[in-house]
């Protein structure tokens, strides 16, 4: 019996979606491509199944990332086919939610990106001198399930979208094999559903809030990453405690040491501040020198790439054991990390990017490395070997796209 009208064309390109997706295989280790072997068979049962109101997610498998200060973030895989039915609820919840958001939320939504975010917020922070930078502790984990549907059955009465994302939230996290635990609070990070469900938590948790109360105070969100802008230190002070009180009433806390008022410090602001940079998206905003139209140089407020995105780079880059490659040509080493390269030339040369010039000149040194054991003739002078790789990347600058962007100089370290 069909209790619901769900459209068999939509199930399959919901499952299209997650194929391009990507995306790990859940607890019953079944990968896409396992999925894709009985494709029609697999797409029936979720339609059947979500069409007759008998649809149950199984438990999502919690995968634990480690975070740079040490830490872990929690992350809930779905199954293929449960993605697959998150994903056909998205696709009809989504536009009936997305003309309500606000235009500074920028984080999983049709033609909006996290460069959007960052220039809007370049701009702003010449415009405006203060900024406060919120953070909130745990906030995927920690969404009140009943504010969660509150905010949904205020753009659906659909009877099979409000009974399954309820199922979705409170779906159990399996934690090892055999083994799960119940979930009273919280998304997964790392469902479908879970980014759109976010952004309408907080747009009425936040985003509506400061639209209606402090619509003098702009902001750009991007998810859980939010900085506002206010005038004055007083401004920001007062703001802050107002932002802390209404979270608390929205079941949230902000983080104590990471959420931070940060002066814009530049050439045109006296004084100075304890704290005067913040990171955002993967960048760093801080005084930077920069270089006017006369040529003349002054210091502006400026976003380049962290420092821990930076390091994450480097990281990457030794794990690639370059110099042990002495079997592969140069051309095999393009293949295998110049996707990657331009990947983060791409997110991080965005903005200010000369900062990234020195960690490709250290790639540069690692390709000389490799080199220096690869050509014998390259090995009893390590300048040689860096004077070889910055000859061929004059001459061949299409092999990887860092001596595209011209960064073809070699570091010794």
């Amino acid at each position: 019996m069909r209790m619901y009208e769900i459209s068999k064309q939509i199930v399959m390109e919901a499952y299209e979606k997650v194929e391009a997706n990507k995306g790990a295989a859940g607890v019953d280790n079944v990968t896409l491509a396992d999925f894709d072997k009985d494709l029609k068979n697999n797409l029936y049962k979720i339609w059947n199944r979500m069409s007759s109101g008998s649809y149950f997610p199984p438990p999502v498998r919690l995968v634990e990332i480690l975070k740079s200060d040490g830490k872990t973030r929690k992350l809930g895989i779905p199954t293929v086919g449960d993605r697959v039915a998150q994903m056909v609820a998205k696709m009809y919840l989504e536009p009936q939610i997305e003309p309500h958001f606000h235009e500074d939320s920028y984080g999983y939504r049709p033609n909006k990106s996290a460069h959007d975010a960052i220039s809007v917020a370049r701009k702003r922070c010449w415009e405006y001198d203060w900024v406060i930078d919120v953070d909130i502790k745990g906030f995927f984990d920690n969404l009140d399930h009943e504010l969660v549907m509150r905010a949904v059955k205020k753009h659906t009465e659909c009877k099979w979208l409000l009974l399954y994302i309820e199922r979705w939230l409170k779906a159990p996290m399996e934690i090892k094999a055999g083994q799960t635990q119940e979930r009273t609070m919280g998304t997964p990070q790392g469902g479908v559903i879970s980014p759109l469900l976010a952004n309408l938590f907080l747009h009425y948790a936040f985003d509506k809030w400061m639209k209606d109360n402090y619509s003098q105070n702009p902001f750009e969100r991007y998810a859980d990453d939010i900085i506002v802008h206010c005038k004055t230190q007083e401004e920001a002070e007062l703001l802050l405690e107002a932002i802390r009180k209404r979270l608390k009433d929205c079941k949230l806390e902000l983080h104590p040491e990471k959420t931070q008022i940060v002066y814009c410090k530049d050439d045109n602001r006296d004084g100075g501040f304890h704290q005067e940079k913040f990171d955002f998206l993967g960048y760093t905003f801080r005084p930077r020198l920069a270089k006017g139209q006369g040529g003349n140089h002054f210091v502006s407020f400026l976003p380049a790439i962290s420092d821990k995105a930076a390091r994450t780079i480097r990281q990457k880059m030794q794990d690639w054991q370059l110099q042990s490659r002495s079997g592969a040509s140069l051309e095999d080493i393009a293949d295998d990390i110049d996707p990657v390269i331009r990947g983060w030339l791409k997110y991080y040369g965005k903005f200010y990017k000369s900062a990234l010039y020195p960690i490709f000149e250290t790639l540069n040194g690692r390709l000389a490395k490799w080199a220096k054991r690869k050509y014998k003739r390259l090995r009893s002078s390590k300048k040689r070997a860096m004077q070889w790789i910055e000859r061929i990347a004059a001459s061949q600058p299409d092999m990887f796209a860092h001596w595209q962007a011209g960064i073809v100089q070699a570091s010794e370290q």
